[in-house]
């Protein structure tokens, strides 16, 4: 009898008792595309589709030891992070990719949820900065927190060039910056730093949907998925986009609650992946 390993990607996020984003759209992601999805969750939100109602911090003990506990016993082939809602998480998860040597990490770095609460401490920047950029295989900022990280304003296509030259002069490998509309009926993601001197652009038709809720986690989740199946940066990014595109294009007529529902990630779902 032959012994298989399932291809696996750990997510360090929130939870979302909406399912719509956090751990929940992750592991949706993971399972959709065909890989083993494990979990550390570093904050409990109590939230739905209109808004999160509260938010309960895990202290960095417990998300060692969840992580500890998965990193001791399961090979990870991936790893995506969500909130990380303070300094001392931050530095927790660092701490845990050198230790465990871990490979294919993507960073997006959720401050402000949908609703508009803030998610994470006002300082979390500088952490990033100090125990994430340098550590990181990809970083995903939508144009908010691209902002927040490179100190301008982003409006267009130039500005995004500008941002991102900033954030990788701080330390990062790479940079995905989500979200830009340079052209009509288009979104434009724009990866930087996964080649010397490169840029590459990812545009995906514009779908005017309600159901949004967890796109970002979506798509870091699906580039870690891809990556963990041996896609290189720049083939996984776009697949990932590719995907996420289709997830909200298959979602986009469906009632979920009174606000902002999610994307369908099983509109084609494949088969468990072994390595």
């Amino acid at each position: 009898m032959i012994k298989r390993k399932y291809t696996t990607v750990l997510t360090i996020a929130g939870s979302d008792s909406g399912g719509c984003a956090g751990i929940q759209a992750d592991l949706k992601t993971f399972s959709a595309l065909g890989v083993f999805g494990a979990s550390v969750i570093t904050a409990v939100t109590a939230q739905n589709t209109q808004e999160v109602r509260a938010i309960e911090t895990m202290s960095s003990a417990i998300v060692r030891e969840q992580a500890e506990a998965v990193l001791d016993d399961i090979p990870v082939d991936a790893v995506k992070t969500g909130m990380l809602p303070t300094p001392e998480i931050i530095k927790t998860v660092a701490s845990l990719i050198d230790r465990y040597n871990l490979k294919n990490v993507v960073v997006d770095p959720p401050m402000v949820a949908t609703s508009g609460m803030r998610l994470t401490d006002t300082n979390i920047a500088d952490a990033f900065r100090e125990y994430l950029f340098t550590r990181a295989t990809l970083i995903t900022p939508n144009i908010s927190e691209a902002e927040t990280f490179s100190g301008i304003p982003l409006r267009t296509q130039s500005d995004f060039e500008k941002a991102a030259k900033i954030m990788l002069e701080q330390g990062c490998r790479a940079v995905l910056i989500k979200g830009g509309h340079f052209q009509e009926e288009q979104s434009t993601d724009m990866l930087f730093g996964h080649q010397k001197g490169a840029c590459a652009a990812f545009n995906q038709p514009y779908i005017q949907s309600n159901n949004l809720h967890g796109t970002g986690c979506t798509l870091s989740s699906a580039i870690a998925a891809y990556l963990a199946l041996g896609e290189d940066l720049e083939t996984a990014v776009r697949r990932a986009a590719t995907y996420t595109n289709a997830a909200i294009r298959s979602g986009r007529e469906a009632v979920m609650g009174k606000g902002h529902g999610p994307v369908n990630h099983f509109f084609s779902p494949k088969k468990p992946h072994f390595t």
